[in-house]
């Protein structure tokens, strides 16, 4: 079997109908699906397959809702066609997955977590007062000057390195206003991003220490896979560093073109993109269009799968 490493999708990659055809057609999403919606005392699932797609969108669900589908596809894909893998990752959010299918978190556990993350991520600043843009086609040197020069005394950073010629930037909303003003200007791209939260930025440090202290009362195992993280882009293999990436990660930037770099630079030869979507799919190509990339969402691609 080819080495493979799977990676899972973030906040963005959720849509109304995910996960429903394996729930509809094997037990093992079912029991994710009914675990998820029975820790949460929320049907979860329901908001997945049916919507509203405003509901879905509010971070404290949509962070529950991509990390049950994504297990629901992991969980199929291991029952239907036994792929082990030999490193994780998974795009902010998609860190969680990637700890689960590691053994290092129960997915009782994660997706409690993430409700809260989400929860605590939204409050820590308040709607309107933040937000998030991708900057297309320029470097991380020149974006990072760009956030130096448009801050003007609030805080305004990158916040995703995705792929060559795609950062995202968060901070205040006047911020990055002023650094879309600036990139239009010098005739390239910024794409305001519909969030209501400057992930990954300074500002979520309250959000952090509040994610802290219920990952303190979190059991955190062995990691049976190693996990290629987001604050690093390295591999991380040990327990007792886990709390402190997940706590970090909520403010720091999610550093994914160089994890990928990582993890196709270690002999991996395919990678699987499991969960909704095939956002990070697309930013592979970008990154190394020499590894072979396939999503795995539905009863169609689950079958592309040898």
């Amino acid at each position: 079997m080819k080495a493979t490493a799977f990676i899972f999708p973030g906040q963005g990659s959720q849509y109304v109908g995910m996960g429903k055809e394996f729930f509809e057609n094997f037990r093992e999403a079912r029991d994710v699906f009914q675990e998820a919606d029975d820790v949460l005392h929320l049907p979860i699932s329901s908001l997945c397959f049916e919507g509203p797609e405003e509901a879905l969108k509010l971070t404290e669900n949509t962070q529950p809702a991509v990390l049950t589908t994504s297990i629901a596809a992991l969980r199929v894909l291991q029952a239907e066609k036994g792929v082990i893998p030999r490193l994780a990752a998974g795009h902010s959010l998609g860190e969680y997955s990637a700890l689960v299918v590691s053994g290092a978190l129960a997915f009782a556990d994660a997706v409690e977590i993430v409700r809260l993350r989400g929860r605590f991520m939204q409050e820590a600043v308040p709607v309107g007062e933040g937000a998030m843009a991708a900057i297309l086609g320029m470097e991380r040197g020149q974006v990072e000057k760009l956030c130096e020069e448009a801050a003007q005394g609030e805080v305004l950073t990158p916040a995703n390195f995705n792929c060559p010629g795609q950062i995202v930037i968060a901070g205040h909303a006047k911020a990055v206003e002023r650094a879309i003003e600036r990139v239009k200007k010098e005739g390239k791209k910024a794409v305001p991003l519909p969030v209501s939260a400057p992930f990954h930025s300074p500002l979520m440090k309250p959000a952090g220490e509040r994610l802290e202290k219920v990952l303190e009362g979190i059991p955190i195992r062995d990691l049976k896979i190693p996990v290629v993280t987001n604050v690093e882009a390295d591999i991380n293999r040990s327990k007792e560093r886990v709390r402190e990436l997940l706590v970090t990660q909520v403010w720091s930037p999610v550093r994914w073109e160089e994890s990928m770099q990582k993890i196709t630079g270690d002999g991996i030869e395919q990678i699987l993109e499991i969960g909704p979507g095939k956002i990070l799919s697309g930013l592979m190509k970008r990154i190394n269009p020499k590894v072979e990339t396939k999503n795995i969402e539905d009863i169609q691609t689950l079958k592309k799968i040898s």
